[in-house]
């Protein structure tokens, strides 16, 4: 009986769909692209048109808004600026504002990365009734807790100091909420895999958890910046001394009764504004990480 060889098996050949995308539809998308670029210079021109102008008040030298104020500023001067640095005690101001924003922002960020591990890894009596109660806080009016945080801060002995303003704002919710929502995503295998080698708690958190969380602390840093300088209402109670005022108290000075000095206030404003922007740029790129990847799980 012959054997004949098996025949060699003839390549497949791949069929692929070289068909031209329709005319009409490039077209669209075209159109879309132009549509999405118009709407983003418009909204960012928008959105930069008053700092444009605050930029032009400040550096023009004048003291009020009149007929000649221009877009263009035609002078450059520094008068403005000049004049409040003299009437006023912006470097010690500014000094304030940075030693309670730079305390307050560090155990904000402490306090909402633990808080926030605490909740999404640990397993611990009542943690999802805790955590909803916690959420429930942010429906409270700031105004509504003015009056009790006064009177605990007062009974503490804290009014008039800088930890009556950095205390109250160590622990913040939202925060506590981001640094949960960022450790969902990491995945337990990790953590049961250190455990198995013996690491505890805080040891799966310092060498595991916490390298993994750069987005979301820049992010939390930045917000947490961003909210305390810029605060007014509770450091105006808390802070009774015009010497411990921070610079959002001291734009207040400026304002008039019956006149108001546009130019220096601009001026203040700027030097209020020019930190927070200078932050925002150099972080930006793991602030809008931080906050694409927060809540992914």
């Amino acid at each position: 009986m012959a054997i004949t060889a098996p025949r060699a098996l003839a390549p497949t050949r791949v069929e692929v769909d070289r068909r031209p995308v329709p005319t009409g539809r490039r077209g669209r998308s075209r159109v879309g692209l132009v549509v999405r670029i118009v709407l983003a210079a418009v909204t960012a021109v928008v959105m930069a048109f008053p700092l444009w102008i605050m930029l032009t008040t400040a550096f023009s030298g004048q003291q009020t808004f009149d007929a000649s104020v221009s877009v263009v500023p035609r002078t450059f001067s520094l008068a403005n600026f000049t004049r409040v640095l003299d009437a006023w005690p912006v470097g010690l101001w500014f000094g304030n504002s940075v030693v309670i924003t730079g305390i307050t922002t560090v155990l904000t960020v402490v306090v909402s990365v633990l808080a926030g591990y605490a909740f999404a890894k640990l397993v611990f009596p009542l943690k999802n009734v805790l955590f909803l109660v916690m959420l429930a806080t942010m429906m409270i009016p700031t105004q509504a807790i003015l009056v009790p945080q006064f009177r605990i801060v007062n009974g503490l002995g804290l009014i008039g100091t800088f930890w009556a303003v950095i205390i109250p704002g160590a622990a913040a919710t939202f925060g506590i909420f981001l640094a949960r929502q960022f450790m969902l995503a990491i995945p337990n295998e990790l953590m049961e895999a250190a455990k198995l080698d013996g690491a505890g708690s805080l040891r799966i958190f310092w060498s595991i958890v916490l390298p993994l969380c750069k987005p979301l602390l820049a992010v939390l840093t930045l917000l947490a910046l961003m909210y305390q300088w810029n605060d007014f209402l509770w450091p105006l109670i808390a802070l009774k001394d015009p010497d411990l005022y921070t610079l959002p108290i001291g734009l207040q000075f400026l304002q008039g009764q019956y006149q108001t000095d546009y130019g220096a206030l601009m001026a203040m404003t700027l030097i209020a504004v020019a930190p927070l922007v200078v932050l925002f740029l150099a972080f930006q790129r793991f602030f809008v990480q931080g906050l694409a990847t927060t809540g992914i799980r």
